[in-house]
């Protein structure tokens, strides 16, 4: 990002001075500095540009991954543009940089937040284009962070301070996002429709599932139903033409595979010849050997290891795989997903262990040895309890005497301050950085963070507001936090673009501007004074 704005303002103050050449008198009222301005502090001016730009992050950040697997990148759900651009101002405040950090889009929170048909389950029953309208409205909020922290390096310049390097090396907001297009919403024409339609808005990663559209059920939920590889295949086709189509040559395609916790399949694919992945598919069903005579009438016959076999087929018409075929199954997944153009993995497990992620990733690198998962670090699992239960195992096995716990009851708080549950959250801290080292995984992300998070902090400001605590509960644990932390929408006439729109107006109407901006504005009481600047203006009164 080096540079980029000075370029851009250089650049398009050359244009409008040549265009105000060009159109004479009409365009007095015009100042080339102004539209610069305006130019510089909105890079992106469409979300295939987005696309582009992002794409070819996500790809540089997988290289280096692939070169050193410290450099991961993680990623927090977000339901709403707000949530997106406060996440990622603070992630500039508290890391300087927005280097390897994405933002990630999920279906589920689109289903239960986003849907006209109200709170729905992660069933997509939710509509088509409340995806691509999330993706839009979440980098509409991106581009305005950009426009309102520019706006202000700006004013400051106008002011006389020394930020032209600020503005100069300004890092943009604007992250990749990686865009959950759950099964792909129907047949393989409706993915590539809705994909574009993604890609359009910004999306420079898809991801996308191998269960049945119709009867797709969330990842941590019971009822899964697979497809055979050959449809999934044709959805992988779909989604890379979307992208080479909008022209994002090196848009990312992420292949989730249900199959560790799936049982069923709604079809039973054609096999051309023995050993081809329909064959393989095949392998996987259930079935009883019978007799050519036992055959009921329209029963579904297969000839397996020259026997005749007839597959499991539940009432529902949806046929069971064989019991322990579950990993035999994912590795299956992932390997012909990689070979048919995509790019990255996710496999849903059962609980979040390393050991067990690597187990299937590493018979996928056995493969292909630059395999690379996206991992949801889900709140379906219970984190504390499970990592517990795996440090109690181990202590179990380091000899220790576990007599002083209740395995059954292990988390009560009783147990907090103990040597297991140290240990234990240990292992939480360095899950990502022992995943991305031990089990392949490149991008770490939190599905529903901020659904959890809203209604944590809800509950706990309700408690006090309507309680004994009254309007203290909002001023201590709200208004004052972020005014000592520095939490940017504590101005949030701000936020909302006051400041900047007040700019505007005064390069559309000059003087005559009737502006938001000024000695009544109640947002000033919010400018932070410094023991700095009242030392400076206390030396100032005595000179």
């Amino acid at each position: 990002m080096k540079n980029l704005s000075q370029t851009n303002y250089g650049s398009a103050l050359d244009t409008v001075r040549q265009l105000k050449a060009k159109f004479g008198t009409t365009w007095n009222a015009i100042n080339p500095e102004s539209a610069a301005r305006m130019y510089t502090q909105n890079q992106f001016k469409s979300g295939i540009e987005i696309a582009k730009y992002t794409a070819a992050i996500m790809r540089k950040d997988m290289d280096e991954y692939d070169a050193d697997n410290s450099k991961y990148t993680q990623s927090l759900g977000c339901w709403h543009g707000f949530v997106a651009q406060q996440k990622m101002i603070a992630i500039k405040k508290h890391h300087n940089t927005t280097n390897k950090r994405y933002l990630y889009l999920s279906g589920w929170m689109v289903a239960a937040l986003r849907s006209e048909f109200g709170p729905l389950p992660d069933q997509s029953m939710h509509e088509k284009t409340a995806v691509p309208n999330l993706i839009a409205e979440i980098y509409d909020f991106l581009r305005q962070a950009d426009a309102i922290e520019l706006n202000d390096l700006f004013r400051r310049l106008e002011n006389g301070e020394d930020v032209q390097a600020q503005i100069d090396n300004f890092e943009t907001h604007v992250v990749p996002i990686i865009a959950d297009i759950d099964a792909g919403f129907g047949n393989e024409e409706a993915t590539y429709l809705l994909a574009k339609k993604m890609i359009q808005a910004g999306a420079c990663a898809i991801q996308i599932e191998n269960q049945v559209s119709d009867a797709k059920q969330c990842g941590h939920q019971d009822g899964k139903v697979t497809v055979p590889h050959e449809d999934f295949i044709a959805k992988l086709n779909a989604v890379r033409y979307a992208f080479l189509e909008l022209g994002v040559d090196e848009g990312v395609i992420v292949a989730r595979t249900d199959s560790e916790g799936a049982g069923l399949t709604q079809k039973l694919p054609v096999s051309q010849e023995p050993g081809d992945l329909a064959s393989k598919y095949l392998d996987f069903v259930e079935a009883e050997e019978i007799d050519i005579t036992e055959a009921k009438e329209n029963d579904v016959l297969i000839k397996r290891a020259g026997k005749l076999v007839r597959p499991v087929r539940l009432a529902n018409g949806l046929y069971k795989f064989r019991e322990g075929t579950n990993i035999e199954r994912v590795v299956l997944d992932c390997i012909t997903s990689l070979q048919n153009g995509a790019d990255l993995l996710w496999i849903e497990t059962p609980t979040p262990n390393v050991k067990q992620i690597a187990n299937m990733v590493n018979q996928v690198k056995a493969v292909i040895p630059n395999a690379k998962l996206v991992y949801n670090n889900s709140p379906s699992f219970n984190w504390t309890l499970n990592f517990r239960n795996q440090v109690f195992e181990e202590m179990l096995a380091e000899g220790e005497n576990m007599t002083a716990y209740d395995r059954n009851n292990l988390m009560d708080a009783e147990y907090d301050n103990t040597e297991l549950c140290f240990r234990a959250d240990q292992k939480i801290k360095t899950f990502q950085m022992d995943g991305a080292r031990d089990a392949g995984i490149f991008h770490h992300l939190i599905t529903l963070p901020t659904y959890h998070t809203t209604a944590l902090h809800m509950n706990d400001l309700t408690a006090g507001y309507f309680g004994d605590q009254g309007m203290l509960a909002y001023v201590k644990d709200v208004q004052r936090q972020e005014i000592r932390k520095g939490v940017a929408c504590v101005k949030h006439q701000r936020m909302a673009g006051s400041d900047l729109g007040d700019d505007h107006k005064t390069f559309f109407a000059g003087d005559k501007a009737l502006k938001a901006g000024g000695t009544k504005n109640t947002s000033n009481q919010f400018e932070v004074k410094t023991k700095k600047n009242i030392t400076q203006k206390q030396t100032a009164d005595v000179v």
